[in-house]
């Protein structure tokens, strides 16, 4: 439990380390802070979030409680965005108020905001403050991320969803550089399996190894 799980390097120079307990405490907390606002097993979340920890945090907390993640690429359009949270029929968006790419701050909730905009299907939507632009907060609908996980209601411990082998995990669309993209469905026990096969027989990962994803 007290094992590095994420050693995470950002764009400006900062870093942070999280071990697998403090891991399972953060993805506990947000589980929480998903069903306080609703979200429930087989509701369709999408998350538009650049490479920072709140990234696996909030994907392994919609695989807890059995909701299903669909992660949009960070610097994909407004337009893109829409299209897939339409097509999913998601009911909540998780993004940044911005995020950093070389030297610049990408301003992703505006981006965020205006697909929002045009999908009614969405009631919620959590905020990550990670640059600390000035964003627009839609009262009722946006929350901030910081201020869903401090909050006393909030308990770090959530009962995992029991999920059946084909029940769905998550969706990732294509690009969508040939045509429509088209959202693919990966389930829960076919997907665990490929993952732990690929680690164990393709990477030959073993316990004290690290591995560097960028």
């Amino acid at each position: 439990k007290n094992k590095a799980a994420l050693i995470w390097e950002g764009d400006i120079g900062d870093s942070h380390s999280v071990t697998y307990q403090e891991l399972h405490y953060h993805v506990c907390k947000f589980a929480n802070v998903l069903k306080k606002l609703g979200v429930k097993k087989g509701d369709r979340i999408t998350i538009y979030l650049p490479m920072i920890l709140e990234l696996p945090i909030a994907m392994l907390a919609c695989a807890r409680i059995g909701a299903i993640h669909s992660v949009v690429f960070g610097g994909f359009s407004a337009d893109s965005l829409r299209d897939r949270i339409l097509d999913c029929g998601s009911t909540m968006v998780i993004c940044a108020d911005g995020y950093y790419r070389a030297g610049k701050v990408i301003r992703s909730k505006s981006n965020a905001d205006e697909a929002m905009s045009a999908c009614p299907k969405v009631k919620h939507a959590i905020v990550v403050k990670r640059a600390g632009n000035e964003v627009n907060m839609v009262e009722g609908r946006d929350h901030w991320w910081h201020e869903e996980m401090n909050a006393g209601d909030i308990k770090p411990y959530c009962e995992p969803e029991v999920m059946d082998a084909e029940d769905p995990l998550f969706i990732l669309y294509t690009s969508g550089s040939t045509g429509k993209p088209k959202g693919v469905l990966h389930t829960q026990a076919g997907y665990l399996l490929y993952t732990y096969q690929t680690a164990k027989w393709v990477f030959d990962i073993k316990d004290d190894d690290t591995y560097w994803c960028t």
